[in-house]
């Protein structure tokens, strides 16, 4: 009896989830994402041969377009969201074109199966590289540098570029995509929500995103209003681990290592130089520009953060 009810209850959520994906995809007329079957996908993949990667939202494969072109297919698992995370994906992702922005090429939403098709980005995601003690191909000072305003760019297209503002709430090495030119493109838009640009304070009914990029406010309402600030502490956050080549340690008195954010703030406070091994003058210039604009971004006081717009001014000054 149980056992009949939950399988009810299932084909009842997998109906729920299908009917709004259609009435979402029959209200979005003029998306330029190609829908794929199901079938095509197989094709394209060679029945899911190769696996690229694996996560808590489903797992990546490689494929090829009949132009050629690979391109890496996200094969979604099950939502907890009602396919609020497809619907988001596509309704944001599917109206951008920006060089800092992955490319969203198709969708396949067929009954309960709903995948997503980018662009390859064959350098895989920033969290690789971040960890240089781990990957014997760590990127220059230059690279990161370029790097870290590649992202700028495409975060400040996100709340200025388009008719509505799009906010991430999902800033973080994993989601910053690298092409074979080490161009970066922000991705994962499954969190994303739009708001009218007028809008500078937006409604969220709870906290989004990843523990250690998730911004104060989104926690503790006395502190300010949730707004495209948000996303401006998530890369504050990012940059650090950027600049330290290392992850956040959120939880540093639990552990031998310290919470890197504090140490830089406090180098900084007792006017002291950031330590950077076997760099040169230029190097030392760009880390040091990364981490003050860093420690600009990441203030507890949303008003006090920058936008993105003037992170971006500061990156490219000289």
């Amino acid at each position: 009896m149980c056992l009949h009810f939950f399988n009810l209850q299932m084909e009842k959520e997998t109906f729920i989830n299908v009917r709004l994906i259609e009435e979402f995809l029959q209200s979005q007329n003029n998306l330029m994402p190609i829908r794929y079957s199901y079938s095509k996908l197989r094709q394209m993949t060679n029945d899911f041969k190769e696996k690229l990667g694996e996560g808590g939202y489903g797992s990546v494969y490689k494929g090829k377009l009949q132009s050629g072109n690979f391109v890496a297919i996200k094969m979604l698992g099950k939502s907890k969201a009602n396919g609020q995370d497809f619907i988001h994906e596509v309704g944001t992702i599917g109206r951008i074109h920006h060089v800092n922005i992955v490319r969203l090429i198709g969708f396949c939403a067929v009954g309960p199966k709903r995948a997503l098709v980018y662009d390859s980005m064959p350098n895989g995601s920033l969290d690789k590289y971040i960890l240089s003690q781990q990957n014997h191909n760590s990127l220059s000072w230059e690279k990161m540098f370029d790097i870290s305003l590649g992202i700028a760019r495409g975060i400040e297209y996100l709340h200025r570029g388009c008719d509505m503002q799009i906010l991430h709430f999902d800033i973080k090495p994993h989601n910053i995509l690298l092409d074979e030119s080490f161009t970066p493109k922000v991705s994962d838009f499954g969190l994303a929500k739009l708001y009218p640009t007028s809008d500078m304070v937006v409604s969220v009914t709870a906290a989004r995103g990843t523990i250690g990029y998730i911004a104060p406010e989104l926690f503790y309402k006395n502190i300010g209003g949730v707004s495209y600030k948000a996303d401006v502490y998530s890369f504050g956050m990012l940059l650090m681990e950027m600049a330290g080549k290392r992850k956040n340690n959120a939880v540093a008195e639990n552990s031998s290592q310290s919470y890197f954010p504090f140490c830089v703030y406090d180098q900084v406070l007792d006017g002291k130089e950031i330590e950077i091994e076997d760099a040169t003058a230029d190097e030392k210039k760009m880390v040091k520009k990364i981490v003050m604009v860093a420690l600009w971004c990441i203030q507890f006081n949303p008003r006090n953060r920058p936008s993105m717009d003037e992170v971006v001014k500061i990156l490219k000054e000289n």
